[in-house]
């Protein structure tokens, strides 16, 4: 079945006052959406899923959820069976990397219902027969290298996962746990990187995440640069406008 988005169809469906801890899947998307309204690509033969959780935690802890979505993804993916030498590898905040090119977009988006309640859907769209023109980023599918998964056995593992991480997550009270799974699997960790901010280009070391899930860049000049927000780059000159 085709639907506009699987995330509109998510928050339709809490306004009506579903208690949440459910899914909506589709075969299709006619508008997927990306991070900051961005287009997604959405054809047949990939997964299209969101899962819609109602109060998750208090407001003031729900900037880590993106953590803890990058652990589920991709754990989700590796449980389909990755071949010998494959890198599955966290690209901040939650983009997932199989052999160094983006296999997914993801988009967490929250509100508060008109009875009080905050709703938050976690969209996740992976590649798995075809991916969409990557613009300046590399992207790639999982059958294309050699992952041999199907949308319906990694909804499955995605499921398993996320209720998994969700678990450890504990609303909040468990972040250091998930950072700790984040870290182990991140890419680039203290290599240098370019992060294009909204009015600035920056430079340095990549030395980590905090227990917000706000990246940490070392300057040249020793100190320490938390950034909530920005597209990332390996690679000292790297980078450009991000898609």
């Amino acid at each position: 079945m085709a639907v506009g988005s699987t995330n509109a169809e998510a928050v339709a469906i809490a306004e009506k006052g579903d208690p949440g801890r459910l899914w909506v899947t589709a075969a299709e998307q006619t508008a997927g959406r990306g991070r900051r309204g961005r287009e997604w690509s959405s054809p047949p033969g990939n997964l299209y899923a969101s899962a819609l959780i109602v109060d998750p935690a208090p407001v003031a802890r729900l900037g880590t959820l993106p953590l803890v979505i990058a652990v589920a993804v991709r754990e989700a993916i590796a449980a389909c069976g990755l071949p010998e030498g494959t890198s599955l590898q966290i690209k901040w905040p939650n983009d997932i990397l199989l052999n160094g090119a983006k296999c997914c977009g993801l988009l967490l988006e929250s509100r508060f219902l008109s009875d009080g309640r905050m709703a938050v859907v976690i969209g996740c769209g992976v590649n798995v027969v075809s991916y969409p023109d990557p613009g300046i980023y590399k992207a790639t599918a999982l059958n294309r290298e050699g992952v041999g998964a199907t949308p319906d056995i990694l909804f499955l593992q995605l499921a398993r996962a996320l209720d998994r991480a969700l678990a450890l997550w504990d609303g909040g009270r468990g972040v250091a746990a998930i950072r700790d799974e984040w870290l182990h699997h991140a890419k680039g960790l203290g290599e240098p990187i370019v992060v294009n901010l909204a009015t600035e280009r920056v430079e340095g070391l990549f030395e980590g995440i905090d227990s917000e899930g706000t990246l940490l860049l070392r300057t040249d000049d020793g100190t320490i640069r938390p950034i909530s927000a920005g597209d990332l780059f390996f690679g000292i000159g790297g980078g450009g406008a991000g898609r």
